[in-house]
């Protein structure tokens, strides 16, 4: 008969072997998704004319997307974009607008319609096997929606002053709008939104937006991107749907393609609703990927990834001296351009602190008075940031498909993360030097009493 102290260490054996078994298995299927290049890249195709990416996540839902050339970098007149935007999913010559939502919600199906500087969004959400009836529906948008009067008054026009008015009491996005507009002027520089002081009525109305969408609704100007697709269904679909697609614009209306230039400067305006303060770089863009940039701007950080703990961002530590101050470093890419903003809100008294106390620490990564830890941490997080982004589904249509329309291919965001790694302290430190030495944008907005100019920052502007 065996003894209790040796079943009890027969038992701890078995528990033993059993974890290690269980940690073996778990680094072997670590190893098998590190491994897995497809889960996180687009395979490209053109299907009767149109380009086409997708990526087959095996999973039960599909995200569609028409992502299209109509940013408002692109719009050669304000309020264009919005007005394409707010357009989608109304009324086509084959359905009404309450046709096609309650055909989508009887699919469990969602509809959104965005855009962003340079891109014009029109996606939907569906069950995986109602990939037919969704292509359908977008290429129907694109091709056929009537761009009525009364929709345009009813629709269109009340909408935009709803989100107009919110706008108007966001400070971080009108300091962020001026931050682009101060950096880049015209194109990129271009609001992302029009404000109510913005003449709209010679520029907006349906006529004007049906003739910008029969520019940017052609071939050369979208892409279609599939994300939960099998590239046979998708290919199908297209092939039977996009096929009536323009080849060529149906109007003289033309994009405002002009190249982009950074400028830099200083912008202030009075606010009551709030204080922001906008300081910004030339940064990295999509087109050439500069993993100092990436590496700086997590550096730079601002928000702890780790609850209770203040973080070990610079920012974070910037705006422990100033209550009430919350502070973020991002780095905005384009396809041919990249801004590296700190982004300051708060008091105004809080928000010039932290402003000072961002710059001297941005000065303090140019002189190389930083830990090696903390550069540890920042190439670590910096490509988290980048491998996440590449994983969730909004973000990565968007890259995927402005890849496309802008270079022919998706902007694979997995293959240039490894240039991550080979950031080192000199890099760092003489890509905040150029920084600092270069000519700076600066955008404040609130209690222009108490709110610093760049040059109080020691800033080139």
């Amino acid at each position: 008969m065996f003894s209790r102290s040796a079943l009890s260490r027969g038992a701890q054996l078995a528990a033993r072997r059993q974890g290690c078994s269980q940690l073996a298995q778990r680094r072997g299927y670590a190893a098998a998704a590190s491994s897995a290049p497809s889960a996180l890249t687009y395979d490209t195709s053109d299907v009767a004319g149109v380009k086409v990416a997708t990526r087959d996540s095996h999973g039960p839902t599909t995200k569609l997307a028409v992502v299209a050339k109509g940013g408002t970098r692109y719009q050669p007149a304000p309020g264009l974009t919005v007005g394409l935007e707010e357009f989608a999913f109304k009324s086509t010559i084959k359905r009404t607008a309450l046709r096609i939502v309650r055909e989508a919600e009887l699919l469990g199906g969602q509809l959104l319609a965005y855009h962003t500087r340079e891109a014009l969004v029109l996606e939907a959400s569906f069950l995986r096997e109602d990939i037919p009836y969704f292509a359908e529906l977008l290429a129907e948008v694109i091709t056929e929606t009537k761009y009525t009067t009364y929709e345009f008054h009813e629709d269109v026009e009340r909408v935009l002053k709803i989100k107009q008015s919110k706008l108007e009491h966001d400070v971080s996005a009108l300091a962020l709008d001026s931050a682009h507009s101060v950096a880049f002027h015209t194109g990129l520089g271009t609001s992302l939104y029009p404000t109510s002081t913005t003449p709209l009525k010679s520029y907006l109305n349906e006529f004007s937006i049906a003739a910008y969408a029969g520019t940017v609704y052609t071939k050369p100007n979208i892409a279609l991107v599939g994300d939960g697709a099998t590239p046979t269904a998708l290919h199908k679909w297209t092939e039977q749907f996009f096929k009536n697609v323009p080849a060529s614009p149906s109007n003289a209306v033309t994009l405002n393609t002009k190249p982009t230039t950074y400028y830099g400067g200083e912008q202030r305006t009075a606010h009551t609703a709030g204080n922001c303060l906008v300081i910004a770089f030339p940064g990295s863009s999509f087109g050439t990927f500069k993993p100092e940039v990436a590496v700086l701007a997590a550096l730079l950080g601002g928000q702890p990834n780790v609850k209770w703990s203040s973080g070990f961002t610079l920012l974070s530590k910037a705006t422990a001296s100033a209550p009430g101050a919350v502070a973020s470093g991002t780095n905005l890419a384009y396809s041919d351009a990249g801004l590296l903003t700190i982004q300051v809100t708060g008091p105004a008294a809080s928000v010039r602190k932290a402003g000072e106390e961002a710059v001297k620490a941005l000065k303090s990564i140019s002189e190389g008075t930083f830990s090696k830890e903390d550069l540890t941490k920042a190439i670590a997080k910096a490509k988290f940031d980048a491998l996440d982004a590449s994983q969730s589904g909004v973000s990565t249509i968007l890259s995927a498909g402005s890849g496309i329309i802008h270079t022919g291919k998706p902007f694979q965001i997995a293959e240039t993360v490894q240039s991550i790694n080979s950031v080192t302290a000199d890099k760092l430190k003489t890509t905040a030097k150029s920084l600092i030495d270069g000519k700076a944008t600066v955008a404040a907005i609130g209690d222009l009493n108490v709110l610093p100019f760049g040059e109080e920052l020691g800033l080139k502007v």
